[in-house]
């Protein structure tokens, strides 16, 4: 593809998923603006797992040994069930066999610092904060984004990076269902039985607070006895605990809830939803942190700047439509999950992936080009999306109040450990590389699956490395 055929780029979110899309691109030459509603950007969210299937990447970037510095090695998984008079600590999951299986361990980070390392990687000038999408026109050798504030930009792609409550697939999906296009599953409401609170201590003074020195990570996760709640701590690199909060809603407050939710306006994915009333309602519930106090919810609460707190409901739910004529989803647009799994942000950057590399390869810039891209692009994601979903769903059944949780928690915590390699195993499979860039060795005892989009824009890249040699 020569400068003239690459086409020009309009991501509409500045989330982790759209960030990762506009750093890659921004590597590969191909033309992009990213367009954000949100005038600043809040350190809002508590702390997400990293490890071998978005590291290589991370080392293609460059930015690998500046994530080791902000992230925690995480050397297993603590479970406790509260009781009575305290909480019952249940046997360890042990994460460090993840090094021997894929060659990179774990690491907890709190996502306002990922957040942070990967907008650094995209020039100031093209991202546009405060920017509302209001329209998305089509012409055939165009598209052009309608703003909040009247302005206009024209592009040959529109990407969809905002979040589950995407402004880019509701214009999309009014467009196709005008037409009779529209799957019926993807006129259904966003689904979700799970509110959650999140927010990140202030930097703690480790005489104090003796969790927050550990060198690994305590990764503790807590299950109410007789209330509907379990609940989330991390400590961090910072000197700081992330912490998350989750209420398992029956099929009558998740009906209310909904309602609730769209008469909310701000659909923003971290947004400034009430928590007072939650935080009132669980500050009491012990949290076991590693010192010699007993410490509660409250206490971290406490510690909490107000505005970090933040409440946001947990969708779940994949899309059979990921695109239309020149505009493409990613990430949360196209498929919600379950965080139980660790897998939400980590699927939309593999969604980036996969678009770039399929972008970088692409011969040009015609509609027929475009849409050869976006259905290659659905194949291969579509099917990594929906085995996350499931696992996600499943991880998240520990969570639940009843027999089944109960059954399944038991047997997560006491399988053999030959079983539980294979366990961990599982979300190894997936660890896509740009191929565009110099690819990262494989390590690791878990064989990756193979990426037709990465072996395409490798063939190119290895192509125009051959002619540039030969010159």
């Amino acid at each position: 593809m020569t400068s003239e055929d690459k086409p020009t780029v309009l991501i509409v979110g500045a989330g982790l998923g759209g960030l990762m899309l506009a750093a890659l691109l921004e590597k590969s030459g191909v033309p992009y603006t990213v367009f954000e509603r949100a005038t600043t950007v809040k350190p809002l969210g508590s702390a997400m797992s990293i490890g071998p299937t978005l590291l290589p990447l991370f080392q293609q970037l460059g930015i690998y040994d500046e994530f080791v510095t902000i992230g925690k090695y995480l050397a297993d998984l603590s479970d406790y069930k509260e009781t009575p008079q305290d909480l019952r600590p249940l046997p360890l999951m042990d994460m460090r066999p993840v090094e021997e299986l894929a060659g990179y361990p774990y690491y907890i980070v709190s996502r306002p610092k990922l957040y942070e390392l990967i907008l650094k990687q995209v020039p100031a000038h093209k991202i546009r904060f405060g920017n509302r999408v209001l329209n998305i026109t089509e012409e055939d050798d165009k598209v052009t984004l309608h703003l909040s504030n009247s302005e206009t930009f024209e592009g040959d792609i529109v990407v969809g990076a905002d979040g589950a409550y995407s402004a880019v697939r509701q214009r999309m999906y009014e467009n196709m269902k005008a037409k009779g296009l529209l799957p019926i599953s993807d006129q259904e409401e966003l689904p979700f039985s799970t509110t959650c609170l999140v927010g990140q201590t202030k930097v703690l003074d480790p005489k104090e607070y003796s969790e927050v020195a550990l060198d690994s990570c305590h990764f503790s996760s807590t299950h109410g006895k007789d209330n509907p709640f379990s609940w989330h701590t991390f400590n961090t690199t910072q000197n700081t605990i992330c912490w998350s909060v989750l209420h398992h809603l029956d099929s009558q407050t998740s009906k209310a809830a909904t309602e609730q939710r769209f008469r909310d306006t701000n659909n923003s994915e971290w947004g400034d939803h009430p928590a007072q009333t939650m935080c009132d309602e669980t500050r009491s519930f012990i949290v076991p942190i590693k010192d010699k106090k007993i410490r509660t919810l409250g206490d971290l609460y406490d510690l909490t700047p107000k505005e970090f707190i933040s409440k946001v409901m947990l969708e779940e739910k994949v899309f059979e439509t990921w695109h239309y004529r020149r505009c493409v989803l990613l990430g949360d647009a196209c498929h919600k999950l379950n965080p139980a799994g660790g897998h939400g942000a980590v699927t939309a950057m593999h969604d980036a992936i996969a678009l770039v590399n399929l972008l970088y390869a692409m011969p040009t810039k015609t509609s027929s080009d475009i849409t050869r891209v976006f259905e290659e692009y659905r194949k291969e994601r579509y099917p990594a999306a929906m085995g996350s979903y499931k696992y996600s769903k499943q991880m998240a059944l520990k969570e639940q109040k009843n027999m089944m949780a109960a059954l399944y928690s038991y047997f997560m915590t006491h399988m053999p450990k030959w079983l539980w390699k294979i366990a961990l195993a599982n979300p190894l499979h997936h660890r896509p590389q740009a191929g565009f860039l110099t690819p990262i060795k494989v390590q690791g005892t878990v064989v990756p699956v193979i990426s037709p989009s990465e072996q395409k824009a490798r063939a190119v890249f290895e192509k125009q490395q051959q002619s540039a040699t030969s010159v």
